[in-house]
């Protein structure tokens, strides 16, 4: 609640707060209401220590007089305040052995801009800093909304058999830091938001939630929140992303696009650390094991270097404007005036080029088989939460920061639960449908194969082959069955709110779906090509007739009769009615 720094005994929070240049911590969450909260409250020290470290009512003080006075036990009024189950149920003598255990009240996630964002926030303008700080409270808040949409679970029965959406919200407490724990103070502008456990059930009573639904989507909604924030930034900015390889044959991450990555090393000394350790471990795994460590295993070492290398905190307290000041000269005095001064003009500079080249479309069928090609190379069996974390993360790419139509991520990931996956096993796993990825009329089985079993690779460098020869061949399929179509030379796509459903790629399976942003097609543009494809072909025909003709009159055949006028094959036939943008998958 004081940032990284502590607080001395006896000193107020808020001062404390002050003294430590860290905001105080704010309410968020629709289920406050149920406790008589607002968003936008600030948390009191009070308040966290009855809901967050004992489960009661954070205005539990006032209830508890009230009963009394009403002549109540004080046993009574008590219970009445708190949220369910009683903490001290859990240090009862009655209680199962396995049930003797410090109760868990709250998990914590942490909000984290991507480094690059630091970067400018810790060395730009008040400007600039105050558009950032409103980017990651919007990408923060409707990733919280969605966890309490769509994730939330509440729980009771036997090891919480029973299972239900929860009634009101989640209660969380949101506190900002500025810094990280590396060893020289670096900016790390994130949010810990720390979600209260106890949530009210569909009849009204309180229970708790159920933590494992919530910590099985973390990773998408890490990627659901990294995708906001890119489209907040991009909209308010101007700026654009672009991938940034932190660790050969591991996934990319995203950054802002002409930011100098020397800055990102001086920003992420707590990273090298890290690091330095990890390739340590990676290589004692690999000699104890014979292989490299996968993707499970990557992630625990990753967890046993920073247990090694956390350093303690900082005692120093320092207020944010001194911080920014001091983060400054030390990135003046490493990379010089000009670096540190000129990042917002280096990074609109830049946007324009990646808007230049990359394209604002999504094809629902192609990111559905890159989402399974990678998630199956990964993981072999998988869950839907797996397919909409690597959909978002396929979106990020994409679209380098442009929005997204709502609800794109669960279209994709559907696309792929319906055309190219299967289940297996008694739960709800899945696994890829290799009969529908390597048709057997083609070579792909005999390419990916290999490159699903074979340990030479990093797993993500082999996903992205696998990923790539897939889409090779859904682009071979719709290039044959638009040659077999003969389409007219003048469909153009369309926005898709006009567009009707497209055909599939691939016959005996459920429709494809396609979707593009608005692309700006110029209409009167596109007529004229028309016209002049009509009148091309119109004089084409006229230049056939008139060689027939002349080849009859040179050999002195006798002249035939010249048929009627026939329109040229590509152009509109009278009668017919053409549909705008019907195309076979995909854009062109």
């Amino acid at each position: 609640m004081v940032g990284d720094g502590h607080r001395t005994a006896g000193t107020p929070l808020r001062a404390a707060q002050d003294e430590a240049g860290v905001p105080p911590g704010v309410w968020e969450g629709r289920g406050l209401a149920a406790v008589g909260l607002t968003a936008g409250d600030v948390v009191s020290e009070r308040q966290a220590e009855l809901l967050l470290g004992e489960g009661r009512h954070p205005d539990a003080d006032r209830i508890e007089r009230e009963l009394l006075a009403q002549g109540e036990s004080p046993a009574r009024a008590r219970r009445a305040t708190v949220l369910g189950r009683p903490i001290e149920h859990n240090r009862s003598p009655k209680t199962e052995k396995a049930k003797e255990r410090t109760p868990w009240l709250a998990m914590d996630l942490v909000f984290r801009a991507p480094s690059t964002a630091h970067i400018v926030w810790a060395l730009g303008g008040d400007e600039t800093r105050l558009v950032l700080e409103l980017c990651q409270d919007i990408a923060r808040d409707k990733t919280l909304a969605w966890l309490e949409e769509s994730v939330a679970q509440i729980r009771w029965g036997s090891g919480g058999k029973h299972r239900k959406p929860i009634r009101d919200g989640l209660i969380v407490a949101v506190f900002r830091h500025y810094e990280s724990r590396a060893a020289e103070s670096k900016p790390l502008l994130h949010d810990h938001a720390v979600v209260s456990i106890r949530a009210r059930r569909p009849d009204g009573t309180w229970g708790n939630l159920s933590a494992d639904s919530m910590l099985a989507h973390i990773v998408a909604a890490d990627t659901l929140y990294t995708l906001l924030f890119m489209e907040e930034v991009s909209a308010r900015l101007g700026w654009a992303w672009e991938p940034r390889e932190v660790t050969p044959g591991r996934r990319p991450v995203m950054e802002i696009a002409g930011i100098d990555q020397r800055l990102i090393g001086w920003q992420s000394t707590r990273r090298q650390q890290i690091e330095d350790a990890l390739s340590v471990l990676t290589d004692k795994y690999q000699e104890r094991q014979g292989h490299p460590p996968g993707e499970k295993a990557g992630y625990a070492l990753a967890c046993q270097a920073a247990d090694q290398t956390r350093p303690p905190k900082r005692t120093e307290l320092l207020s944010l404007t001194k911080l920014r000041e001091r983060w400054r000269n030390s990135a003046i005095r490493a990379f010089g005036a000009c670096t540190v001064y000129r990042l917002a003009e280096r990074a609109r500079a830049a946007a324009a080029a990646v808007w230049a080249r990359v394209r604002p479309v999504v094809d629902v069928i192609l990111a559905a088989v890159d989402t399974v090609a990678v998630v199956y190379v990964m993981r072999g069996a998988f869950a839907r939460h797996h397919l909409l974390a690597e959909a978002r993360r396929h979106l990020a790419y994409a679209l380098r920061g442009r929005p997204h139509q709502p609800g794109l991520d669960e279209r994709i990931v559907q696309a792929a639960v319906d055309d190219h996956t299967r289940s297996v096993g008694r739960g709800r796993k899945m696994t890829a449908d290799l009969r529908a990825l390597y048709p057997g009329d083609t070579e792909d089985q005999a390419v990916l194969r290999p490159l699903t079993r074979s340990r030479t690779a990093a797993p993500y460098e082999r996903a992205r082959l696998a990923a790539g020869a897939l889409a090779a061949r859904v682009r071979a399929a719709r290039r044959a069955e638009r040659l077999g179509s003969r389409p007219r030379p003048y469909a153009v796509a369309v926005p898709a709110a006009s567009r009707s459903h497209p055909r599939p790629f691939r016959t005996g399976r459920k429709d494809g779906r396609l979707l593009e942003p608005e692309t700006g097609v110029d209409v009167d543009a596109v007529e004229q090509t028309r016209q002049t494809l009509e009148a091309a072909a119109a004089k084409v025909a006229a230049t056939i007739q008139d060689s027939k003709r002349a080849r009859e009159a040179a050999h002195s055949l006798r002249p035939q009769p010249v048929p009627a006028a026939v329109p040229p094959p590509h152009t509109q036939q009278p009668g017919t009615q053409h549909t705008p943008g019907r195309t076979t998958g995909g854009v062109t």
